[in-house]
């Protein structure tokens, strides 16, 4: 990849932290030989537009300074060797010209995700390139099932490392979008804001992320206020559930009714964008619609069959994933509106950081998120006690306060005025930390301000 080209992934000199020669010595110490070249990949947090990027909505994510770091090294013939920090992680290897990532039953496995973004990069190879086999050694510092994006970290890293040593140069953009499309054979229907954000994240500035095509917009934060993020502990694998895929069919169904009701060929809509794209009306009018077309009282699939006029087989092949087909009951109106106002929000929270800044902005920022965490809630139903726990003792030291990420558990982000901070960190240690007694406080619950994208760096620059 050429670092001459801005809209790659840049390179830059291998730098001295800690944490890198670290990595360097687990690579020597464990391959015997010196890697060729790290790879850094962000977490991230989405400060609001939950649920609404598969969808085909904009979020507005920063990217945060926890990352996944890879070193890498030219292997032997066609054999990928991983091998992680952590001890409780296996060591895994296999052959890249024959390789299977079936996750079966219950939870995927580490390694799994790595291959996810191998797969992706081996898509769109040349048929005709004699791919090299990689050494590898991972180091991740991103809260796991938090609501921070691990995984698709994990999944980026990997199809950045493989395009780089196969000498493969792509655009942020490009890699991005694949990395969104190959994260799904993992079984998790996302819609692409975890690796948009990866990969185009700027230093100091959030991004509102906007889809079909893939394009973001800095946006400058008002000064005066510090986000803070805060584990609530509970962990959920969206992977490993189906609650996370429900919740895509859910809006996707919902869109499937009312395009049918409106006069539009229903299999066509397959995310509640194209509807409103089809229909060429406002949010707002969106928002009308859904109230005044879908009822309050959970569709069976019967139902769902009967008002599309189709087959249960056929309903099963156009709108539903595997692990969605058994389910029986689906909530369209309650995930439909979620959707049309969060969308909402979001244009709201750009419009104020665009403007100048006023003794409002901040207030207003707050009140948004606290709406999209009501919403999330009660609407789309994927937030966890714990979570609103953490929420509501925030009420009183902070503009506003959400859950971050798919939900279901992991993070809540807070935006929190500079001279709060202390206060309000300590008062979150004293009523909810001191109960649950974590580990490592640093690790789940800390300030941040948003960082950079992905990088990959080499010893020697100019070589």
């Amino acid at each position: 990849m050429s670092n001459k080209d801005a809209a790659n992934v840049p390179i830059r000199e291998f730098p001295p932290d800690d944490r890198f020669q670290q990595l360097a010595d687990e690579f020597a110490a464990h391959y015997k030989k010196n890697p060729d070249f790290y790879v850094r990949v962000p977490g991230r947090v989405n400060l609001i537009g939950e649920h609404v990027d598969y969808c085909g909505y904009g979020v507005c994510p920063m990217a945060l300074e926890q990352d996944i770091r890879l070193a890498v090294g030219v292997g032997n013939e066609n054999t990928l060797r991983l091998h992680n920090v952590k001890r409780n992680y296996a060591d895994y290897e296999c052959d890249l010209r024959n390789f299977s990532i079936s996750i079966g039953d219950g939870a995927p496995k580490w390694h799994q995700y790595f291959l996810c973004g191998i797969k992706g990069i081996f898509d769109i190879l040349p048929k005709d390139l004699d791919f090299k086999g990689m050494n590898v050694v991972v180091s991740g510092k991103v809260p796991q099932s938090a609501g921070l994006s691990s995984s698709s970290a994990l999944v980026s890293a990997a199809a950045l490392a493989t395009a780089h040593i196969n000498n493969f140069p792509m655009s942020k953009e490009k890699i991005a979008n694949l990395c969104a499309e190959c994260e799904r054979y993992i079984g998790t229907q996302g819609g692409g804001m975890d690796q948009a954000i990866a990969f185009l994240a700027t230093e100091g500035c959030a991004k509102l992320i906007e889809f079909n095509p893939l394009r973001s917009t800095n946006i400058t934060l008002p000064s005066g206020a510090v986000f803070v993020i805060a584990h609530s502990l509970a962990k959920l694998n969206k992977a490993a559930t189906a609650d996370f895929n429900c919740r895509v069919v859910e809006c996707r169904l919902a869109g499937q009714i009312i395009a049918k009701k409106q006069g539009l060929k229903w299999s066509d809509i397959k995310k509640l964008g194209d509807l409103q794209q089809a229909l060429a009306v406002d949010l707002s009018k969106m928002i009308t619609i859904v109230e005044e077309t879908l009822h309050e009282e959970p569709y069976t699939k019967e139902e769902v069959v009967r008002e599309l006029e189709t087959t249960s087989d056929h309903l099963n092949d156009i709108s539903l994933t595997q692990n969605t087909r058994h389910i029986q009951t689906f909530k369209l109106k309650q995930r439909a509106l979620h959707v049309f106002r969060e969308a909402h929000r979001v244009e709201m929270f750009h419009a104020i950081c665009s403007k100048p800044a006023d003794k409002n902005s901040l207030p207003t920022l707050g009140r948004l998120m606290t709406e999209s965490h009501e919403s999330l809630r009660d609407f789309y139903e994927c937030s966890h006690p714990q979570l609103d726990e953490l929420v509501e003792l925030s009420r009183d030291l902070t503009f506003g306060a959400r859950l971050t990420g798919a939900g279901w558990g992991g993070c809540m982000v807070a935006l929190v005025p500079q001279e709060n901070v202390d206060n309000y960190m300590k008062m979150l240690k004293d009523k909810f930390y001191v109960k649950h007694q974590p580990q490592d406080i640093t690790s789940v619950l800390f300030a941040t301000s948003p960082k950079a994208g992905a990088c990959i760096f080499v010893k020697d620059v100019n070589n």
